[in-house]
């Protein structure tokens, strides 16, 4: 008896682990259907983001998902690229002799109206998994208001419950891009699983982990393994050591695979989307600590602090298969 695949639309700003966590969807193609991919402005523009994205499903030997470039500015502000330190100009670390041009395109539909189309010929069936600002999908709330009956569960990359930020002292960088398109999908779903730095800083790849891609005979794998050498040499003055964080692969293994590995409770998440210290936090409400986590009233969000899955294992392991 065959089991029914999850059916994803992938929300992305297609930079070095957004690729790292396609890889992983397409790697899982025995439980996963990846209906569409919609860019959006972050680590790279959304052209970019949608190039990048083509050129790596050709390499991954699954050229034909539909793609499609998303908002290239933000809800109510201009987006500037500042992280070519972390991803590189074209926000896969400067790869290019592997990516050699798909002979795809991007589809004429913007992102948001292919997430609208697809959540509503696929009713209560289709998941999303955002692993960039929140922009495409409060475009998408704006032109469907019924989107959050209509999709199963959104789990994204981003935030941070207990955890300090990474692009301001309490905020995580996807939510501080563009915290009103945030504060806006909050405020209208409440079947959300956050995967915020709490989790995702706790799991890495290591200088070990980079090499054994370096030697994979598979393209993609090998491709990953060199965009690494740039993102690695980020994150050691955050580790200590050559070492990476796995955030958007570690949201793609969660959606895909469930939260029953994990702690994450569900409580009520507000954005702080003002202009003072705070924009961009996460406001988790985690008073019911000490009673195990009760679900409270208004609660909107599954907030993932913590997994027992080996994810730098997982996702070598899926990497290495792709192709």
């Amino acid at each position: 008896m065959s089991i029914e695949k999850k059916r994803f639309y992938f929300d992305c700003d297609t930079g070095i682990d957004d690729a790292m966590a396609l890889g992983y969807l397409l790697a899982e193609k025995e439980s996963v259907e990846i209906l569409g991919i919609g860019t959006v402005c972050g680590n790279i523009s959304a052209q970019q983001g949608a190039k990048n994205t083509l050129d790596l499903l050709r390499l991954a030997g699954q050229p034909s998902v539909p793609v499609a470039i998303g908002e290239n500015s933000y809800l109510y502000h201009d987006y500037v690229c500042d992280v070519q330190h972390i991803h590189g100009e074209n926000g896969i670390g400067d790869l290019a002799l592997a990516l050699a041009p798909s002979a795809f395109h991007a589809i004429t539909e913007s992102a948001a109206e292919l997430l609208v189309r697809l959540a509503r010929e696929n009713p209560g069936k289709l998941d999303i998994i955002a692993t960039g600002p929140l922009t495409n999908i409060a475009k998408a709330l704006q032109l469907e208001p019924l989107l959050p009956e209509l999709v199963g569960c959104m789990t994204i990359m981003g935030g941070a419950a207990l955890a300090p930020g990474n692009r301001t002292p309490v905020a995580e960088a996807n939510i501080a891009c563009d915290p009103e398109a945030a504060a806006l999908v909050f405020n209208a779903m409440n079947n959300i699983v956050m995967v915020p730095l709490d989790v995702t800083m706790s799991h890495t790849f290591e200088e070990k982990d980079k090499n054994r891609l370096l030697l994979s005979d598979k393209p993609f794998a090998k491709a990953i393994g060199e965009m690494l050498e740039l993102y690695i040499d980020f994150y050691v003055d955050t580790y200590g050591r050559k070492a990476c964080a796995l955030h958007d692969p570690v949201a793609a293994v969660l959606a895909v695979r469930g939260l029953d590995a994990c702690i994450a409770p569900k409580v009520k998440v507000v954005i702080d989307a003002t202009p003072g210290p705070g924009r961009g936090q996460t406001l988790c409400d985690m008073r019911g600590k000490y009673l195990g986590y009760p679900e409270p009233p208004g609660a909107n969000c599954h907030v993932v602090l913590s997994t027992s899955q080996n994810m730098a294992d997982l996702l070598m392991h899926k990497l290495l298969s792709v192709g």
